[in-house]
């Protein structure tokens, strides 16, 4: 039990993730049980000695007490986009994440200026990281255009994005990937929360401080790949990779 959590705690699974998984890889074997405290006590109080130390280093959070995170200040109203349709005509099978190829996409902010644009599938929580070299429309309607034009047609229906200016060319989009896309309410991240909630869990590999203009495309394919491969919570544990191929494989 030891081994199987300070290996996936090297690979910055987190201490409920495990847990969680722990018991969906070990359904008949009682003694391959623990709870994400008893993982976190072991690891911030010395004198249990049962994980080392120096694994504290692959938590996302680093600090002993746990604390909510503030609410977020992304989503402002920016307005502008020439014909943006609303959040409210997007299909109800995107709502409800009945199939598969519904996204929500972002741009991350890093240091001096630099981003990258965040996709992430509402069904499978499965995460696209695209290296783009600037805001504006044209860098970034280019790079998630690339970036989505790769995937199978069944995965590619519909986009939600903010009120950035940065997707204004959202035209240009929809006739280059067959993508629609619905922009949120001004003001509205949270209509747009599984992209939200996703960013913040980049910003364990992706901190604010990042340069993010030193990193390359296989860099961000790699952070990806990383989430992709650890179990979610939401998902009962099962992986988004995981989860995608069984919508795929479901729909034929």
């Amino acid at each position: 039990l030891r081994r199987a959590v300070a290996s996936r705690l090297r690979d910055d699974w987190s201490p409920e993730q495990i847990s969680g998984w722990l018991v969906n890889e070990y359904p008949d074997d009682a003694t391959m049980r623990i709870s994400h405290e008893a993982i976190y006590r072991s690891l911030f109080v010395q004198t249990r000695g049962v994980l080392k130390r120096e694994l504290l280093a692959h938590l996302r959070t680093k600090r002993p007490v746990r604390r909510g995170r503030p609410a977020s200040r992304h989503g402002q109203g920016r307005g502008g986009i020439i014909d943006a349709v609303s959040i409210r005509e997007r299909p109800a099978e995107a709502e409800d994440r009945a199939v598969p190829g519904h996204w929500e996409g972002d741009l991350l902010a890093g240091s001096k200026n630099t981003h990258i644009a965040t996709l992430v599938e509402r069904r499978s929580r499965y995460v696209l990281l695209a290296r783009v070299t600037g805001k504006d429309t044209e860098s970034v309607v280019s790079a998630i255009t690339d970036t989505i034009i790769k995937l199978p047609q069944d995965l590619r229906r519909t986009l939600t994005w903010d009120r950035g200016l940065e997707l204004a060319a959202h035209k240009a989009f929809t006739v280059s990937t067959d993508v629609k896309v619905y922009f949120c309410d001004p003001r509205s991240p949270w209509q747009r929360g599984t992209n939200e909630n996703t960013n913040g869990l980049l910003r364990q590999y992706l901190p604010h401080h990042t340069d993010l203009s030193q990193l390359t495309q296989w860099d961000l394919d790699a952070i990806a790949r990383k989430l992709n491969t650890r179990p979610r919570k939401t998902l009962g544990f099962a992986t988004p990779a995981a989860r995608l191929d069984a919508s795929i494989a479901s729909t034929g």
